[in-house]
C-alpha cells in the first residue's frame, strides 16, 4: 500500500542529546545517521492486517457467520483514549527498528502536523492508462432494461426485512408472501423487478389467496443463487462489469466494499478493485462490481455516509490488484515551522533527488511483537514460536478483550477457554485459537492455516521487507548516492550486476536491491555479504529460501533504492483556523463549494504539496524526507490528546 493510516501527529524535529533525558531515546538515535540525535516526534501504525498492495487480494473474504455486534464493538473501540494511543506508541517499533536510519537530501529538516484532519490527505488512484480517477460525474448511463425509480420505493421496511432474512437463509421460512395493495399489472410487475434486483438468488410467482393478490419470494437455486448474481436477468449487449469511481472519506477499502456489499445484499467477492487506499484519507479509486446496475449503485448516494459512487460505465473486464501507475497524493502539513527557504531546499531536492524507497512503518505492524518477527519463525519452521508472537501477552495499548484473551492463553494454554475471552472471532488471534480449537496443539502448522492466505504472506512478507530496509541502509552508508560496481540494475524484468566499465552509464535511480528469494541474485560487493550475514543471523540460508510449505517459498523480488516522485508541487499557504480545509475536493468542486478565503498573514503556515508515486512506494517515507525526521517518536502534541480524549 503505497499510503499510511495514522492519527494526526505532530512532526518535530530531532533534539540534541544533551535535551534528552530517557536513555531508550539516546539508543534510538546513535543508530540514526542524519541527524544523529533523537526526535520526540508521534504517529500512530496500521493495524498488521491492513496490508500493502502487493500483499492483499482484490477479492475480499467475507465470513457469512460475521456478525453485527463483532463490527460494532471494532468500531466502539477504533481509536482509544488518548493514554492507551501513547502507551501503544511507547511500546511500540521505532523506524531504526526496522531499518529506516537514512536521509538523501542535505536541506535542514522542519515539523508539522501531518493528518491534523484526515482531509489533509488526498489520494487519487492512477490507472494503467495513466488517466487520474475524479468523481466529477454523478449521471448513470441510459439503460431502458433498467428498473423504474419505482422500483427502490415499491418495498416497504418491513417487507425488506424479511426478504433478506429469506435471501440470508437466516430463518425457516420458505417463501415470503407481499401482499399488492394497488392490484394493477403495472404494480405487481414494479414488485417483481424490485424483489429480483434487490435480492439476488430469490425468485418470484404471482398468486391468488381468498380473492387478494400476493407476490410470492422463494429461493431460486439453494444458497449458492447469493454468490452468483442472476444470469439471466442481465441483458447481453450490457458489459458484465459496472465500473465506478468510489470517493470515500475516512474509511479504508476492505471496510468501504463491505459496506457497499450489504446495502446491495450481495457478497464482497463481486467487487474488484485495483489497490486498496487508506483509512485516515480522503481517496478516490476505481471499483469493478459484477452484473449491479449503475441505476441501483447511484441509489445509495442518498443513504451512505462518508462515500460517493459516480463515474459509471459498463464494461467486459473485472479490475485486477496491481493494474494501476500509482497514486497522486494531495497532502497537508500543518503549523510547519520551516523558512521558506528550507521548504524550497526541502522540495526540490525531493523533486531532483527523491527519497530512499523504504518499506514504511505500517508494514511492520503496531504492537511490541512486529509481524517481521511472525515471518522470521514461519521462515524457520518454528510454528510454536510463531503461535507464541501471536497469542503471547504482550506490553502496550491493546483492546480490552485482547488482553484478556491473552492472559487467559498465558495462563492454561486452553484454545476454547481462550477463545470464550474474544467476542471478536475475526481477528488473526481468534482465527488461530479456532484452528488449535479444531486441529489440536499438536498441529500448529494446520491451526495457521485458518488464518486467510493474505494475512499469512503478511507475515513472511514483513520480513523480507525488514530485511530490505536493513540492507538499503547499509548500501547507502556504505556507498553514498551513487551507482558503484557490483549494484544490480534491470534490463526489462532481469536483474545484471553493474561491470567496472559500465558504471558511468548508471544512477542511483537505476539501481535495485533484492527482496530475499530463491528466484533473485545479490549484489557483487559488501552488501551482498551482508544479506548473508544477517539471514544467517536469523538461522536461515540465503541460498535455500524454498520452504517446505509452498505458500512460505520466497521467490523474491527487487525494488529501486530510490524513487524520485513525479508531478511535484507546492505551495505554502497561512490560515488561522485548523479547522477548515485548505483545498477543494472532488466532492466540494460537485457541490460547488467554494475554497474558504485564506489571509495573507495568519496565525499559522502549512506546506500543501502534490505529488505522484508508483505502487507499493510509501508517501510517508516520501514525506519523511521532507521534514528529515523519524515518524515514530514516543510524544503526542497536546492538542491531539485533547481530540482522543474526546
Amino acid at each position: 500500500m503505497e499510503t499510511v493510516e495514522m492519527n494526526s501527529v505532530s512532526l518535530k524535529r530531532p533534539r540534541s542529546e544533551d535535551d534528552v533525558a530517557n536513555a531508550d531515546e539516546i539508543k534510538r538515535q546513535k543508530i540514526l545517521e542524519k541527524p544523529k540525535a533523537g526526535n520526540d516526534s508521534g504517529q500512530s501504525i496500521e493495524n498488521p492486517a491492513e496490508q500493502t498492495e502487493d500483499t492483499k487480494s482484490e477479492i475480499i473474504p467475507n465470513e457469512e457467520s460475521e456478525e453485527q455486534e463483532e463490527e460494532e464493538l471494532e468500531d466502539s473501540d477504533e481509536d482509544g483514549d488518548a493514554e492507551s494511543f501513547a502507551d501503544m506508541m511507547k511500546h511500540g517499533l521505532t523506524e531504526s527498528d526496522v531499518g529506516i536510519t537514512k536521509f538523501v537530501s542535505s536541506h535542514k529538516g522542519f515539523s508539522g502536523i501531518l493528518k491534523e484532519r484526515y482531509s489533509d490527505f488526498v489520494v487519487h488512484e492512477i490507472g494503467k492508462d495513466g488517466r487520474v480517477s475524479h468523481l466529477d460525474d454523478f449521471s448513470v448511463p441510459v439503460d431502458d432494461e433498467d428498473p423504474s425509480e419505482e422500483t427502490f420505493t415499491v418495498l416497504s421496511d418491513e417487507d425488506k426485512q424479511r426478504l433478506e432474512e429469506l435471501q440470508l437463509f437466516k430463518n425457516k421460512e420458505t417463501s415470503v408472501a407481499i401482499e399488492v395493495i394497488e392490484d394493477t399489472k403495472e404494480k405487481r410487475t414494479i414488485i417483481h423487478q424490485a424483489v429480483k434486483s434487490l435480492f439476488p438468488g430469490l425468485e418470484t410467482k404471482t398468486e391468488d389467496r381468498d380473492g387478494k393478490k400476493y407476490i410470492i419470494a422463494y429461493h431460486a437455486a439453494g444458497k449458492k443463487a447469493l454468490a452468483n448474481p442472476r444470469k439471466h436477468s442481465w441483458p447481453k449487449s450490457r458489459g458484465s462489469y459496472c465500473h465506478f469511481v468510489l470517493y470515500k472519506e475516512n474509511k479504508d477499502t476492505m471496510d468501504a466494499i463491505n459496506v457497499l456489499s450489504k446495502f446491495l445484499r450481495v457478497k464482497p467477492n463481486i467487487f474488484s478493485y485495483m489497490g486498496t487506499k487508506d483509512k485516515r484519507a480522503i481517496t478516490v479509486q476505481e471499483i469493478a462490481v459484477l452484473r449491479i446496475t449503475a441505476q441501483r449503485l447511484a441509489h445509495l448516494n442518498k443513504c451512505l455516509m462518508n462515500f460517493k459512487l459516480g463515474n459509471f460505465s459498463y464494461k467486459n473486464h473485472p479490475l485486477k490488484l496491481g493494474e494501476l501507475q500509482g497514486n497522486h497524493f494531495t497532502v497537508v502539513l500543518r503549523n510547519i515551522t520551516g523558512t521558506d527557504d528550507q521548504i524550497e531546499q526541502a522540495m526540490h531536492s525531493l523533486r531532483e533527488i527523491g527519497f530512499i524507497n523504504y518499506y514504511g512503518m505500517q508494514r511492520f505492524g503496531t504492537t511490541a511483537v512486529p509481524t517481521y518477527q511472525i515471518g522470521r519463525a514461519i521462515l524457520q519452521n518454528n510454528w510454536n514460536e510463531v503461535m507464541d508472537l501471536i497469542l503471547k501477552p504482550r506490553p502496550g495499548a491493546e483492546k480490552g478483550y485482547l488482553v484478556k484473551c491473552r492472559e487467559e492463553w498465558a495462563k492454561t494454554k486452553d484454545p476454547a477457554a481462550a477463545l470464550k475471552k474474544l467476542p471478536v472471532k475475526r481477528c488473526v488471534e481468534g482465527q488461530l485459537l479456532r484452528g488449535l480449537l479444531k486441529y489440536g496443539m499438536k498441529n500448529i502448522i494446520s491451526a495457521f492455516g485458518i488464518i486467510p492466505r493474505n494475512n499469512r504472506l503478511m507475515y513472511i512478507h514483513s520480513y523480507q521487507s525488514y530485511v530490505w530496509n536493513n540492507m538499503v541502509s547499509k548500501r547507502i552508508e556504505e556507498y553514498g548516492l551513487r551507482a558503484v560496481p557490483g549494484d544490480l540494475i534491470l534490463k526489462g524484468a532481469t536483474a545484471v550486476h553493474i561491470e567496472e566499465g559500465d558504471v558511468d552509464n548508471y544512477t542511483i535511480h537505476d539501481v535495485v536491491m533484492p527482496l530475499p528469494g530463491f528466484d533473485v541474485i545479490y549484489p557483487k560487493h559488501k552488501i551482498g555479504e551482508a544479506y548473508k550475514e544477517m539471514l544467517v543471523a536469523d538461522n536461515l540460508d540465503i541460498n535455500n529460501m524454498r520452504h517446505k510449505i509452498r505458500d512460505y517459498s520466497l521467490s523474491g523480488a527487487y525494488r529501486k533504492i530510490i524513487i524520485r516522485p513525479q508531478n511535484v508541487n507546492w505551495e505554502v499557504v497561512a490560515y488561522d483556523d485548523p479547522k477548515i480545509p485548505l483545498f477543494t475536493t472532488d466532492l466540494d468542486k460537485l457541490e460547488g463549494k467554494p475554497l474558504p478565503v485564506l489571509p495573507t498573514d495568519g496565525k499559522f503556515r502549512a506546506l500543501k504539496m502534490e505529488f505522484s508515486l508508483p505502487p507499493s512506494t510509501y508517501a510517508t517515507m516520501a514525506i519523511r524526507e521532507v521534514l528529515k525526521m523519524d515518524t515514530t517518536g514516543p510524544r503526542l502534541r497536546p492538542a491531539l490528546l485533547t481530540r482522543l480524549r474526546r
